[in-house]
């Protein structure tokens, strides 16, 4: 049975267990309807810091406030029953020090109720992740194509196409498992490198743009239901055409307006009919 049809609330330790196991299913939200909506389908919900691009019209994430991630933050945690809520520290709210990323973190959780933060970066960030968990603050880690790096990277990028970028990507694996991570989200990387990486590391692996070897799999919902049309990355696969049908409703809907056909007499007060 799948954690994430249990009784229980599916908890950070749970997914930490899967290494290897189940697939983790993850799916992003960022309102109570939407978590309520894919709460029995999956093992956690991912406030992403995407929600800059889908919600907000950003151009990447770069420009997303803590208080952008709360706010969306509660409303999932509101919404959702037995999934695991994680939350996307955002750009500039961990970077400077580990005493900065406590701050936000244990800021987060409270005005949240979520069960762990994610944060972006390897090697690098591992004295925070390390920081953080020794003081009570579940950490999901993201490496790989980090999207709060788009700029330094040069852009939407795979990663691990070189040795070099290939033995960076490993290393960052590395150091946030050892750091103590509970899981890792791999994107957009060569998917032989993901691969191995899944077999090299302790912590479970979610991959996006990664590899079927992942230990799971998560995806933007708005991606997943055709919500989102300004780019599509090669890793999306839509399960639906949202948008089109969106489209099309509200096509009909002025229509009637102007025809005066809506509302008729059934959708008024004080009318007999």
């Amino acid at each position: 049975m799948s954690v994430a049809t249990a009784a229980k609330p599916v908890t950070t330790r749970d997914l930490r267990a899967r290494k290897g196991g189940d697939p983790i299913v993850c799916l992003t939200a960022y309102t109570a309807p939407m978590a309520r909506m894919l709460d029995p389908h999956v093992d956690v919900l991912l406030v992403g810091d995407s929600l800059g691009m889908v919600i907000y019209g950003l151009p990447t994430t770069v420009g997303v406030t803590l208080e952008m991630m709360i706010a969306h933050g509660a409303a999932v945690v509101r919404g959702a029953e037995h999934a695991c809520v994680v939350v996307d520290l955002p750009f500039g709210a961990y970077q400077e020090s580990p005493e900065q990323a406590f701050r936000n973190s244990a800021r987060v959780m409270m005005e949240t109720g979520c069960a762990a933060v994610k944060l972006e970066g390897g090697v690098e960030m591992a004295a925070t992740i390390r920081f953080l968990a020794e003081r009570g603050i579940p950490v999901m880690a993201h490496i790989g194509l980090t999207p709060q790096a788009v700029h330094a990277l040069g852009g939407f990028i795979s990663q691990g196409k070189t040795e070099a970028e290939a033995a960076k990507v490993a290393a960052d694996a590395r150091a946030v498992a050892e750091a103590g991570a509970f899981a890792v989200v791999i994107e957009g990387t060569q998917e032989p490198l993901a691969r191995r990486i899944t077999g090299e590391i302790a912590i479970p692996t979610i991959g996006i743009g990664a590899s079927p070897a992942c230990d799971g799999q998560v995806l933007v919902i708005d991606d997943v239901l055709g919500m989102f049309s300004d780019f599509q990355p090669k890793f999306v696969k839509r399960y639906a055409d949202l948008g089109a049908e969106v489209s099309a409703a509200a096509s009909r809907y002025a229509a009637e307006v102007k025809a005066r056909t809506f509302p008729g007499p059934e959708h008024c007060f004080g009318v007999k009919r």
